[in-house]
């Protein structure tokens, strides 16, 4: 393998870590930054033919004619999504690709612990107690046992969530445009339409990609047809709920509650220290508010197995890239 420079942006200390750690085999000069990758860093990308890049860094027109006239040959993307790249204002000037998988054991492990948080307030008894305050009231919550779990998209990662699910004794009805009979016989569940899903669930998790289609598939209009007091989970992307109506709909206890490891506007705030900041997104403050919502960092990804199969596969993207090998993780421009 030829020697290739790759700058990494919006690298914490474990990223380095962990990339130290598996790049040693590696013919790659890596320099890390702190910086998100956006209009004012994009310079630094100079005489770098591989820019890496995360899940919130701005990756627009003016960024990528940018990196286009700095010489960068490929952007490697350490994450699944892509949304946040402009891919049609690449016109094949440079490559892309992405980690398409890593531990879908992680987010669906940690989406059942969001229900059981959320369910039992084991974030508010736990800060209660902190306190020397051993009271119980305000805590009841309810039996998973029998109650309907609905799964909006069927992948992998939600496969196994279903299976952890069923363990609870739970119903399982699931919507995916593309639905595989096979594998919901195997597991016990059955595909239904979004109108029944929504009709019937008791807790209704997002596993579903962002695409035009899913972009605020949970809205006021389909948040009327759920039943009262619902609880909506959501680890996959920010867009797929319409913040503003969440906010209304839990103020009219349309929505019981909600648990969101992932926010439309989490640019600003997610992955950051920003316990001595005002908190400027309205939205974002409003939610924090509510005594029904649980707010995480997008976390769920975030284990040990995860974050090694992120490095190792975005080492091999560079390494293939670097011996002109096929790309197998790139991501189409059109």
């Amino acid at each position: 393998m030829r020697n290739i420079k790759a700058i990494f942006y919006d690298v914490k200390e474990y990223d380095k870590e962990f990339f130290r750690k598996y790049g040693k085999d590696y013919n790659i000069e890596m320099k890390f930054l702190k910086e998100k990758l956006n209009e004012e860093t994009v310079d630094l990308s100079k005489g770098y033919e591989v820019v890496c890049a995360f899940t919130n860094d701005t990756i627009n027109k003016n960024v990528i004619d940018m990196m286009a006239e700095n010489g960068v040959k490929l952007l490697a993307m350490r994450c699944a999504g892509f949304n946040n790249v402009s891919l049609k204002d690449i016109n094949d000037r440079f490559k892309v690709v992405r980690v398409p998988a890593y531990s879908p054991y992680a987010i669906a492990e940690y989406t059942v612990g969001m229900i059981l948080a959320l369910n039992r307030k084991i974030h508010k008894a736990y800060v209660r107690t902190r306190e020397g305050n051993f009271s119980i009231n305000g805590f009841m919550g309810f039996d998973l046992y029998k109650k309907t779990v609905g799964i909006i998209g069927a992948g992998k990662i939600a496969q196994i969530l279903i299976k952890i699910l069923k363990g609870f004794g739970t119903k399982v009805i699931a919507y995916d445009p593309y639905p595989n009979e096979k594998v919901a016989k195997e597991l016990g569940f059955e595909f239904v339409d979004l109108d029944t899903l929504y009709k019937e669930s008791d807790i209704i998790s997002l596993n579903c990609p962002l695409t035009k289609e899913t972009k605020y598939i949970i809205n006021r209009e389909s948040m009327n047809k759920m039943k009262d007091g619902v609880m909506i989970v959501n680890t996959g992307r920010g867009m797929l709920i319409d913040s503003i109506d969440l906010i209304e709909a839990l103020k009219d206890k349309k929505i019981g509650s909600a648990a969101l490891d992932v926010y439309e506007e989490e640019e600003e705030y997610f992955f950051e220290d920003m316990s001595n900041k005002v908190i400027e997104d309205d939205i974002l403050g409003r939610l924090l508010s509510f005594h029904n919502v649980l707010i995480t960092s997008h976390q769920a990804y975030f284990t040990e197995e995860a974050v090694e199969a992120i490095t190792k596969t975005t080492l091999d993207n560079i390494k293939d890239f670097a011996e002109g090998k096929e790309l197998i993780n790139e991501v189409p421009q059109n």
